[in-house]
């Protein structure tokens, strides 16, 4: 008879239909997630000049979206650690679907910039549930490649939304670009059904007939299986999942991701909701200028698949590291005018770099953090990373109302990337807590 824990059970499972269903779940949710996000950078040089914006006004718009982000990150966050994963991710894919679909038929500033925040809160409740999710019930042979897999999601999503503009823009406006986000709410009864409760919840609830139901879906052979749930008197007592971010030698960890995140995501937000404007401005006609966010973005898309299978094989920290100084490299040379297919190689390599390199940063926040705070932490660095997002689209704006030189724009978002090295370049290395191991939940084996 051996005794393995319910993680443990789950992390020497084999890949297969179930795991396959909750990875596309989870990239569908991200990708449109993904969508939503970028398209404001999409419609912004349109929207732009129809409703006679500032520079500065339209950044300020961007960030409106990224505050709401901060709180969805955090508050959301809580929620699914006391209420579930699959009820917010549910509740958030319903906040940003809605409210970036009602965005597309305002008819001023004020009433968008609403739209753009409760979308946010929908964006930043939904990230951090699905990588939890994930991140439980992916074998651990594949937890890094398909984490990072369906956090490609982000790049499809921004490869759809300039593609999506380039095909009805010209002809049809910027409005049918936002109402395409009404798609997924038609795709949520069928998430309802297919879409699992997180493991170490179904535990912490007593829903262990809930949790055997799964488990058999994971394995075919499964047998009838003793489901201890002894809990260390630490988490009987928490009240609070956030409290426990700076306990357990966690607290220095915790700052440290929240710097990278911040740093990350000004790149990421920046670049998104300028690029095509910053390329514009240096020459390039819109629809030129709408090719370098989908180079970003592919570029991002197909390096992230190359580096989660890396992380696997060589680990996540040091090459999160070296993206992050290669990225800022990168985006500093965008400034000095080069050939156009350079200048595309460039942007490409700045897309893994950034985004791509974000989503193998989620992967690893994500499994440096025992299951009982896992949403909460990565809720909390994303969270606070959108304060960057903020910064970013603002700092843009900024530059380019005072006309900044196209170089020295690069360089404001090359910085950060050098900033995030150094941060994750002092987080040490994960130690099992064994507090942490014996709160989980103990199966074992007839």
């Amino acid at each position: 008879m051996t005794s393995l824990s319910v993680k443990n059970f789950l992390d020497a499972s084999k890949f297969n239909r179930f795991h396959t269903v909750l990875l596309l779940w989870g990239l569908f949710t991200i990708s449109f997630e993904g969508y939503d996000l970028v398209v404001y950078g999409t419609v912004v040089p349109v929207l732009s000049k129809e409703w006679e914006l500032s520079p500065i006004q339209a950044g300020i718009i961007g960030s409106y979206g990224l505050f709401g982000m901060m709180f969805g990150s955090i508050i959301l966050s809580l929620l699914a650690d006391k209420f579930g994963r699959k009820p917010l991710i549910i509740i958030s894919i319903i906040i940003f679907s809605l409210a970036t679909t009602i965005s597309g038929f305002v008819d001023n500033a004020t009433l968008f910039s609403w739209c753009r925040f409760l979308a946010g809160i929908g964006f930043g409740g939904a990230l951090p549930s699905v990588i939890s999710l994930l991140t439980e019930y992916i074998p651990k042979s594949s937890k890094n490649k398909a984490i990072t897999l369906a956090l490609c999601g982000n790049q499809v999503g921004g490869i759809l939304a300039p593609l999506v503009g380039v095909l009805f823009i010209t002809s049809f406006g910027w409005r049918p670009v936002l109402w395409f986000s009404v798609i997924p709410l038609f795709i949520i009864p069928f998430m309802l059904k297919s879409l699992p409760e997180s493991p170490q919840f179904l535990i912490r609830k007593g829903k262990l007939d809930d949790l055997e139901r799964t488990l058999r879906k994971i394995d075919p052979d499964y047998k009838k299986q003793l489901i201890e749930t002894e809990q260390e008197p630490e988490m009987k007592t928490e009240k609070i999942p956030f409290i426990g971010l700076f306990q357990n030698k966690l607290a220095l960890p915790t700052i440290l991701f929240c710097i990278v995140y911040f740093m990350g995501l000004l790149m990421i937000y920046g670049l998104n909701t300028w690029l095509p404007k910053l390329m514009e401005t240096a020459g390039y006609p819109l629809i030129s200028s709408l090719g370098f966010a989908i180079f970003l973005n592919g570029g991002a898309l197909l390096g992230t698949i190359i580096i989660g299978i890396l992380a696997d094989r060589r680990g996540s920290k040091a090459l999160i590291t070296g993206l992050y100084i290669l990225g800022a490299v990168c985006l500093a040379l965008l400034g000095i005018k080069s050939n156009i297919f350079f200048l595309y190689l460039l942007i490409a390599i700045a897309g893994v770099c950034t985004m791509g390199n974000q989503s193998l940063l989620n992967a690893f926040v994500s499994q440096y953090y025992p299951a009982h705070v896992r949403s909460t932490g990565v809720g909390l660095a994303n969270g606070v990373g959108r304060l960057g997002g903020m910064v970013g689209p603002t700092l843009g704006g900024m530059l380019l109302s005072l006309k900044a030189p196209i170089g020295i724009c690069f360089i404001a978002f090359a910085a950060p990337g050098i900033c995030a090295a150094l941060a994750l370049l002092l987080v040490r290395k994960k130690h099992d807590d064994p507090t942490v191991i014996q709160s989980e939940a103990e199966l074992t084996l007839q």
